[in-house]
Protein backbone atom coordinates (compact mmCIF):
# COMPACT_ATOMS: atom_id res chain seq x y z
CA UNK A 1 0.00 0.00 0.00
CA UNK A 2 1.60 3.31 -0.93
CA UNK A 3 1.76 6.26 0.77
CA UNK A 4 -0.54 8.37 -1.24
CA UNK A 5 -3.49 5.57 -1.21
CA UNK A 6 -2.87 5.56 2.74
CA UNK A 7 -3.50 9.22 2.75
CA UNK A 8 -5.91 8.81 0.75
CA UNK A 9 -8.08 6.73 2.90
CA UNK A 10 -6.67 8.29 6.88
CA UNK A 11 -7.71 12.01 6.11
CA UNK A 12 -5.66 15.33 5.57
CA UNK A 13 -2.35 15.35 7.20
CA UNK A 14 -3.60 18.58 9.88
CA UNK A 15 -5.76 15.88 11.90
CA UNK A 16 -4.27 12.45 10.92
CA UNK A 17 -2.39 12.28 14.83
CA UNK A 18 -5.66 13.38 16.68
CA UNK A 19 -8.27 11.42 17.28
CA UNK A 20 -11.81 12.95 17.41
CA UNK A 21 -11.86 13.02 21.12
CA UNK A 22 -8.94 15.47 20.42
CA UNK A 23 -6.11 13.04 22.61
CA UNK A 24 -2.71 11.61 20.36
CA UNK A 25 -3.51 8.98 18.10
CA UNK A 26 -1.72 5.62 20.08
CA UNK A 27 1.22 4.60 17.82
CA UNK A 28 0.71 0.84 16.57
CA UNK A 29 3.45 -1.50 14.56
CA UNK A 30 1.49 -4.59 13.54
CA UNK A 31 3.30 -7.80 11.18
CA UNK A 32 0.71 -10.01 9.86
CA UNK A 33 3.38 -13.01 9.41
CA UNK A 34 2.65 -16.58 7.53
CA UNK A 35 3.75 -18.01 11.05
CA UNK A 36 3.40 -15.29 13.76
CA UNK A 37 1.56 -12.29 13.92
CA UNK A 38 3.02 -9.83 16.35
CA UNK A 39 1.56 -6.51 17.25
CA UNK A 40 3.65 -3.39 19.71
CA UNK A 41 2.05 -0.87 21.08
CA UNK A 42 2.98 1.61 24.14
CA UNK A 43 2.68 -0.42 27.52
CA UNK A 44 0.83 0.98 30.30
CA UNK A 45 3.32 3.64 32.10
CA UNK A 46 4.26 4.54 27.78
CA UNK A 47 8.26 3.74 28.68
CA UNK A 48 7.95 -0.03 27.30
CA UNK A 49 6.27 -1.31 24.45
CA UNK A 50 3.64 -3.97 25.09
CA UNK A 51 4.00 -6.84 22.58
CA UNK A 52 1.36 -9.05 21.42
CA UNK A 53 2.85 -12.06 19.42
CA UNK A 54 0.63 -15.10 18.55
CA UNK A 55 0.76 -18.39 15.89
CA UNK A 56 -0.93 -16.65 12.65
CA UNK A 57 -3.88 -19.32 12.58
CA UNK A 58 -7.43 -20.04 13.21
CA UNK A 59 -10.18 -22.91 13.86
CA UNK A 60 -13.74 -22.16 14.16
CA UNK A 61 -16.31 -24.51 16.36
CA UNK A 62 -19.82 -24.42 16.99
CA UNK A 63 -21.06 -23.62 20.59
CA UNK A 64 -22.40 -26.46 21.77
CA UNK A 65 -25.47 -24.79 24.08
CA UNK A 66 -26.18 -21.63 21.64
CA UNK A 67 -25.12 -23.32 18.05
CA UNK A 68 -23.19 -20.03 17.77
CA UNK A 69 -19.93 -20.12 15.49
CA UNK A 70 -16.71 -19.27 17.50
CA UNK A 71 -13.06 -18.00 17.09
CA UNK A 72 -10.19 -19.48 18.56
CA UNK A 73 -6.85 -18.62 16.87
CA UNK A 74 -3.31 -18.58 17.73
CA UNK A 75 -1.74 -21.49 19.96
CA UNK A 76 -5.25 -22.36 21.22
CA UNK A 77 -6.54 -23.02 17.92
CA UNK A 78 -3.24 -25.04 16.63
CA UNK A 79 -3.30 -27.28 20.37
CA UNK A 80 -6.72 -27.81 20.56
CA UNK A 81 -7.91 -27.91 16.69
CA UNK A 82 -5.06 -29.68 14.73
CA UNK A 83 -7.43 -31.16 12.50
CA UNK A 84 -9.06 -28.27 11.02
CA UNK A 85 -6.76 -25.06 11.97
CA UNK A 86 -6.64 -22.41 9.32
CA UNK A 87 -2.93 -21.14 8.92
CA UNK A 88 -4.46 -18.50 6.05
CA UNK A 89 -0.87 -16.88 5.59
CA UNK A 90 1.22 -19.78 4.00
CA UNK A 91 2.16 -18.18 1.66
CA UNK A 92 2.93 -14.60 2.97
CA UNK A 93 -0.15 -13.39 1.85
CA UNK A 94 -4.01 -13.86 1.82
CA UNK A 95 -4.23 -15.43 -1.56
CA UNK A 96 -8.13 -16.11 -2.44
CA UNK A 97 -11.11 -13.94 -1.01
CA UNK A 98 -11.43 -17.17 1.32
CA UNK A 99 -8.12 -16.58 2.72
CA UNK A 100 -8.41 -12.87 3.19
CA UNK A 101 -11.87 -13.15 5.18
CA UNK A 102 -10.47 -15.23 7.50
CA UNK A 103 -7.35 -13.31 7.77
CA UNK A 104 -9.97 -10.66 8.72
CA UNK A 105 -11.36 -12.78 11.57
CA UNK A 106 -8.31 -13.59 12.99
CA UNK A 107 -7.03 -9.93 13.38
CA UNK A 108 -10.36 -8.69 14.46
CA UNK A 109 -10.29 -11.32 16.96
CA UNK A 110 -6.97 -10.49 18.49
CA UNK A 111 -7.77 -6.74 18.17
CA UNK A 112 -11.05 -6.97 20.43
CA UNK A 113 -9.20 -9.81 22.67
CA UNK A 114 -6.32 -6.88 23.58
CA UNK A 115 -8.45 -4.09 23.38
CA UNK A 116 -6.00 -2.66 20.71
CA UNK A 117 -7.47 1.27 19.94
CA UNK A 118 -9.54 2.38 17.29
CA UNK A 119 -8.13 5.41 17.43
CA UNK A 120 -4.31 5.27 16.21
CA UNK A 121 -1.63 5.56 13.99
CA UNK A 122 -0.94 2.20 12.59
CA UNK A 123 2.07 1.00 10.72
CA UNK A 124 2.00 -2.92 8.66
CA UNK A 125 5.24 -4.30 8.11
CA UNK A 126 4.34 -5.85 4.82
CA UNK A 127 6.64 -8.44 2.87
CA UNK A 128 8.04 -7.52 -0.29
CA UNK A 129 6.33 -10.52 -2.86
CA UNK A 130 5.25 -9.60 -6.34
CA UNK A 131 1.66 -10.96 -6.04
CA UNK A 132 -0.74 -8.39 -6.66
CA UNK A 133 -4.03 -10.13 -5.68
CA UNK A 134 -2.10 -11.12 -2.46
CA UNK A 135 -1.55 -8.02 -1.79
CA UNK A 136 -4.57 -6.57 -2.38
CA UNK A 137 -6.18 -8.65 -0.60
CA UNK A 138 -3.74 -7.58 2.56
CA UNK A 139 -4.84 -3.91 1.78
CA UNK A 140 -8.35 -5.03 2.11
CA UNK A 141 -7.62 -6.85 5.45
CA UNK A 142 -5.86 -3.88 6.48
CA UNK A 143 -8.47 -0.82 5.38
CA UNK A 144 -11.14 -2.59 6.88
CA UNK A 145 -9.85 -3.50 10.30
CA UNK A 146 -11.49 -1.57 13.56
CA UNK A 147 -7.54 -0.13 13.94
CA UNK A 148 -5.75 2.81 12.61
CA UNK A 149 -8.52 5.44 12.09
CA UNK A 150 -5.97 8.03 12.73
CA UNK A 151 -3.75 6.81 10.17
CA UNK A 152 -2.54 3.75 8.15
CA UNK A 153 0.90 3.26 6.52
CA UNK A 154 3.08 0.25 5.18
CA UNK A 155 6.77 0.20 5.07
CA UNK A 156 8.68 -2.69 3.73
CA UNK A 157 8.95 -5.68 6.63
CA UNK A 158 12.90 -6.00 5.58
CA UNK A 159 13.25 -1.66 6.05
CA UNK A 160 11.22 -2.13 9.63
CA UNK A 161 13.60 -5.24 10.58
CA UNK A 162 16.32 -3.33 10.28
CA UNK A 163 15.55 -0.62 12.77
CA UNK A 164 16.21 -2.06 15.88
CA UNK A 165 19.15 -3.88 14.61
CA UNK A 166 20.62 0.07 13.86
CA UNK A 167 20.13 1.51 16.93
CA UNK A 168 17.44 2.57 19.60
CA UNK A 169 15.75 5.04 17.49
CA UNK A 170 15.23 5.45 13.75
CA UNK A 171 18.89 5.37 12.15
CA UNK A 172 18.19 3.45 9.61
CA UNK A 173 16.09 5.48 7.87
CA UNK A 174 18.86 7.95 7.17
CA UNK A 175 21.14 4.66 6.35
CA UNK A 176 22.66 3.27 3.33
CA UNK A 177 22.76 -0.52 3.95
CA UNK A 178 21.29 -4.40 2.53
CA UNK A 179 18.75 -5.72 4.57
CA UNK A 180 18.28 -9.35 3.88
CA UNK A 181 14.72 -10.68 5.57
CA UNK A 182 15.12 -14.73 6.48
CA UNK A 183 10.69 -15.55 6.97
CA UNK A 184 9.19 -18.73 6.77
CA UNK A 185 7.76 -18.63 3.35
CA UNK A 186 10.31 -16.51 1.49
CA UNK A 187 13.82 -15.13 1.46
CA UNK A 188 13.75 -11.24 0.43
CA UNK A 189 16.72 -8.78 0.20
CA UNK A 190 17.11 -5.07 -0.84
CA UNK A 191 19.07 -2.54 -0.84
CA UNK A 192 17.88 1.14 1.03
CA UNK A 193 18.88 3.99 0.16
CA UNK A 194 17.75 6.41 3.60
CA UNK A 195 14.62 4.81 3.32
CA UNK A 196 13.99 4.58 -0.48
CA UNK A 197 14.01 0.93 -1.34
CA UNK A 198 15.76 -0.39 -4.31
CA UNK A 199 16.26 -3.85 -6.16
CA UNK A 200 13.94 -5.48 -3.77
CA UNK A 201 14.55 -9.85 -4.38
CA UNK A 202 12.63 -12.25 -3.40
CA UNK A 203 13.04 -16.25 -3.80
CA UNK A 204 10.09 -19.20 -2.72
CA UNK A 205 13.57 -21.22 -2.94
CA UNK A 206 15.17 -20.49 0.68
CA UNK A 207 12.57 -20.91 3.40
CA UNK A 208 12.35 -21.53 6.96
CA UNK A 209 9.24 -24.03 5.69
CA UNK A 210 11.97 -25.67 3.32
CA UNK A 211 13.65 -26.44 6.41
CA UNK A 212 10.66 -27.62 8.20
CA UNK A 213 9.90 -30.23 5.20
CA UNK A 214 14.32 -31.15 4.96
CA UNK A 215 14.25 -31.69 8.68
CA UNK A 216 11.11 -34.13 8.81
CA UNK A 217 13.02 -36.27 5.59
CA UNK A 218 16.42 -36.03 7.36
CA UNK A 219 15.05 -37.03 10.47
CA UNK A 220 13.36 -40.57 8.67
CA UNK A 221 16.50 -41.15 6.94
CA UNK A 222 18.54 -40.68 10.39
CA UNK A 223 16.26 -43.37 11.72
CA UNK A 224 16.53 -45.71 9.10
CA UNK A 225 12.53 -45.04 8.27
CA UNK A 226 11.20 -45.69 11.99
CA UNK A 227 10.74 -42.27 12.71
CA UNK A 228 8.00 -39.62 10.76
CA UNK A 229 7.12 -36.44 12.40
CA UNK A 230 5.05 -33.74 10.19
CA UNK A 231 6.17 -29.82 9.61
CA UNK A 232 4.67 -28.90 13.00
CA UNK A 233 6.78 -31.08 14.91
CA UNK A 234 10.06 -30.42 12.54
CA UNK A 235 9.35 -26.53 13.10
CA UNK A 236 9.38 -27.57 16.97
CA UNK A 237 12.66 -29.18 16.94
CA UNK A 238 14.42 -26.45 14.69
CA UNK A 239 13.09 -23.46 17.27
CA UNK A 240 13.77 -25.11 20.64
CA UNK A 241 17.28 -27.28 19.04
CA UNK A 242 18.71 -25.52 16.63
CA UNK A 243 22.04 -23.89 17.37
CA UNK A 244 24.99 -23.00 14.99
CA UNK A 245 27.34 -22.54 18.51
CA UNK A 246 26.21 -24.97 21.12
CA UNK A 247 23.79 -27.54 18.89
CA UNK A 248 23.10 -30.84 21.36
CA UNK A 249 21.86 -33.88 20.03
CA UNK A 250 18.25 -35.03 21.96
CA UNK A 251 15.69 -37.13 22.30
CA UNK A 252 12.06 -37.18 21.75
CA UNK A 253 9.18 -40.34 21.81
CA UNK A 254 6.82 -41.17 19.88
CA UNK A 255 3.59 -43.21 20.01
CA UNK A 256 3.52 -46.20 17.92
CA UNK A 257 0.21 -47.47 15.70
CA UNK A 258 -0.21 -50.52 17.45
CA UNK A 259 0.50 -49.24 21.18
CA UNK A 260 3.48 -48.57 23.15
CA UNK A 261 6.35 -45.44 22.35
CA UNK A 262 9.97 -45.33 20.60
CA UNK A 263 12.17 -43.59 21.33
CA UNK A 264 15.31 -42.23 19.19
CA UNK A 265 18.22 -39.38 19.22
CA UNK A 266 18.89 -36.76 16.64
CA UNK A 267 21.91 -36.16 15.61
CA UNK A 268 22.22 -34.56 12.49
CA UNK A 269 19.26 -34.23 10.85
CA UNK A 270 18.13 -30.54 12.28
CA UNK A 271 21.98 -29.02 11.60
CA UNK A 272 21.99 -30.83 8.52
CA UNK A 273 18.94 -28.73 7.07
CA UNK A 274 19.79 -25.36 8.85
CA UNK A 275 23.71 -25.99 6.69
CA UNK A 276 21.91 -26.41 3.75
CA UNK A 277 19.76 -23.61 4.21
CA UNK A 278 22.27 -20.81 5.18
CA UNK A 279 24.68 -22.06 2.31
CA UNK A 280 21.77 -21.60 -0.53
CA UNK A 281 20.73 -18.29 1.33
CA UNK A 282 24.37 -17.02 0.75
CA UNK A 283 24.41 -17.99 -2.28
CA UNK A 284 21.40 -16.25 -3.43
CA UNK A 285 22.30 -13.18 -1.99
CA UNK A 286 25.99 -13.46 -3.47
CA UNK A 287 25.39 -14.52 -6.61
CA UNK A 288 21.74 -13.53 -7.75
CA UNK A 289 21.14 -10.58 -5.42
CA UNK A 290 24.40 -8.65 -5.03
CA UNK A 291 24.95 -8.75 -8.45
CA UNK A 292 21.74 -7.00 -9.68
CA UNK A 293 22.16 -4.37 -7.13
CA UNK A 294 25.82 -3.43 -8.20
CA UNK A 295 23.75 -3.26 -12.16
CA UNK A 296 21.26 -1.28 -11.22
CA UNK A 297 22.85 1.11 -8.71
CA UNK A 298 26.65 0.46 -8.58
CA UNK A 299 27.79 3.69 -5.97
CA UNK A 300 24.91 2.16 -3.69
CA UNK A 301 26.04 -1.51 -4.35
CA UNK A 302 29.53 -0.42 -2.92
CA UNK A 303 28.13 2.07 -0.14
CA UNK A 304 26.00 -0.56 1.18
CA UNK A 305 29.02 -3.17 1.58
CA UNK A 306 31.08 -0.92 3.35
CA UNK A 307 28.29 -0.44 5.81
CA UNK A 308 26.57 -3.71 8.04
CA UNK A 309 23.72 -6.15 6.37
CA UNK A 310 21.15 -6.36 8.84
CA UNK A 311 19.23 -10.05 8.95
CA UNK A 312 15.65 -9.79 9.95
CA UNK A 313 12.85 -12.75 10.27
CA UNK A 314 12.12 -15.63 12.14
CA UNK A 315 15.23 -17.79 11.13
CA UNK A 316 17.48 -15.00 12.28
CA UNK A 317 16.37 -15.79 15.63
CA UNK A 318 18.73 -19.43 15.60
CA UNK A 319 21.73 -18.92 17.80
CA UNK A 320 24.86 -18.42 15.81
CA UNK A 321 23.48 -17.47 12.71
CA UNK A 322 24.25 -14.02 12.28
CA UNK A 323 28.19 -14.74 12.65
CA UNK A 324 27.57 -18.08 10.38
CA UNK A 325 26.32 -15.96 7.85
CA UNK A 326 28.70 -12.69 8.02
CA UNK A 327 31.65 -15.58 7.51
CA UNK A 328 30.11 -17.58 4.68
CA UNK A 329 29.39 -14.58 2.76
CA UNK A 330 32.82 -12.79 3.51
CA UNK A 331 34.20 -16.24 1.96
CA UNK A 332 32.05 -16.02 -1.04
CA UNK A 333 32.76 -12.60 -1.80
CA UNK A 334 36.07 -12.81 -0.80
CA UNK A 335 36.17 -9.49 1.28
CA UNK A 336 34.88 -8.61 5.16
CA UNK A 337 31.25 -8.18 5.84
CA UNK A 338 29.77 -7.42 8.68
CA UNK A 339 26.35 -8.71 9.40
CA UNK A 340 23.61 -7.07 12.15
CA UNK A 341 20.74 -8.47 13.47
CA UNK A 342 18.29 -6.99 16.55
CA UNK A 343 17.80 -8.95 19.57
CA UNK A 344 14.56 -10.80 18.63
CA UNK A 345 14.62 -10.72 14.74
CA UNK A 346 11.21 -12.31 14.61
CA UNK A 347 9.58 -9.16 16.53
CA UNK A 348 11.63 -6.40 15.09
CA UNK A 349 9.70 -5.56 11.95
CA UNK A 350 6.78 -4.85 14.11
CA UNK A 351 8.78 -2.62 17.01
CA UNK A 352 10.24 -0.71 13.54
CA UNK A 353 6.81 -0.65 12.60
CA UNK A 354 5.95 0.94 15.68
CA UNK A 355 8.90 3.39 16.03
CA UNK A 356 7.53 4.76 12.71
CA UNK A 357 3.88 5.16 13.71
CA UNK A 358 4.93 6.98 16.46
CA UNK A 359 7.38 9.48 14.37
CA UNK A 360 4.25 9.73 11.65
CA UNK A 361 1.58 10.20 14.89
CA UNK A 362 4.11 13.17 16.57
CA UNK A 363 4.56 15.11 13.23
CA UNK A 364 0.95 15.10 12.45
Amino acid sequence: MSDEDADDDTGSESDAGVSSSGAAAVPVGVKLGSTRTVIALPGEHGTENRIIKTLTCMATYEDALTGEEKVLYGEEAAREYPDRVQYMLRSGLPEDADRAEMTKTFFEAIIEEHDIPEHSGVVYAIPTIDNPTGLENLRDVIENSPIGLDLVESYPESLCGSIPAFGDDLEAIDEIFVAVNMGSTNLEASAYRRGEQLSPFTTGAVTGNEVDRMIANYVEEETQGRVNIDTQTAREYKEEHADFVDFEPFTDIIQQPGGGSHEFTIERSVMDALDEYLDDAVDELANTFLPELANDYMKVYQLALDRPIALTGGMACIPGIVDEFEERLSAELNRDIEVIAADEPDVAPTIGAQRIAARLVETN
